[in-house]
């Protein structure tokens, strides 16, 4: 008799492999057009779209960008977007946790985002299952919430491994939320000690500069 957790590993495999093989269309398809594509990973509420919107206003006039919204259901994300004028689409995936490499290339269609563009994935929000699939990105990106927890890197760790690097929000909001930021920090390098880490403030601004800097930065290499 076959074991049922083999079934679940096997289906996994399956679901993975063919996933690879569209994401290495897809890195093809931005490598032809000299397009960097970033994919943004967080839980719910970390702030991603905020951030997305606030990265978009500030680098429009600099970059061309372009913007793929993941959710479950509704086009709230795109539309904040949208309304920034940066071209975005949505794509909701229903029950799916998480965006796939078909759902990037379809969106990318939809789009036709121009050559050397920049282009945002902003992933469903989660952090598991997003960190497994390849979308054919070149960067990836955690977000992370000073509302959240501080240990996050280390209950989270494989995305934590995967990403380049962290962008730690909400910073404001430091002084009023049990969070250590340093100890985040340190607990993010223990499972990934090249990440580089980013504190931000959509409120206020803080960290912005430097963000934005390491986009153009990313963008010109």
């Amino acid at each position: 008799m076959t074991d049922k957790s083999t079934k679940v590993i096997n289906l996994e495999e399956n679901v993975l492999s063919e996933n690879d093989k569209v994401a290495r269309v897809v890195r093809e398809g931005f490598a032809a057009k000299n397009q960097l594509a970033i994919n943004f990973m967080s839980s719910p509420g970390s702030g991603k779209t905020t951030l997305l919107c606030e990265t978009c206003r500030r680098l429009k006039d600099d970059l061309k960008i372009y913007v793929i919204e993941g959710d479950q259901q509704t086009t709230h994300d795109a539309d904040r977007i949208a309304a920034t004028g940066v071209p975005a689409f949505q794509v909701n995936t229903g029950e799916n946790c998480h965006l796939e490499a078909d759902m990037i290339l379809r969106a990318c269609d939809a789009l036709k985002p121009e050559e050397g563009s920049l282009i945002l994935i902003e992933n469903v929000g989660n952090l598991v299952c997003p960190a497994a699939f390849d979308l054919g990105e070149a960067k990836k990106v955690v977000v992370l919430s000073v509302t959240e927890g501080d240990d996050k890197p280390l209950k989270y760790p494989y995305m934590f491994m995967t990403c380049e690097v962290m962008l730690l929000t909400k910073v404001d909001l430091a002084p009023y939320v049990d969070f250590d930021i340093e100890a985040c920090k340190k607990a993010a390098r223990e499972v990934n000690p090249k990440i580089e880490i980013f504190t931000l403030s959509t409120k206020t601004g803080e960290g912005f500069d430097a963000w934005v800097n390491w986009l153009k930065a990313a963008r010109a290499a």
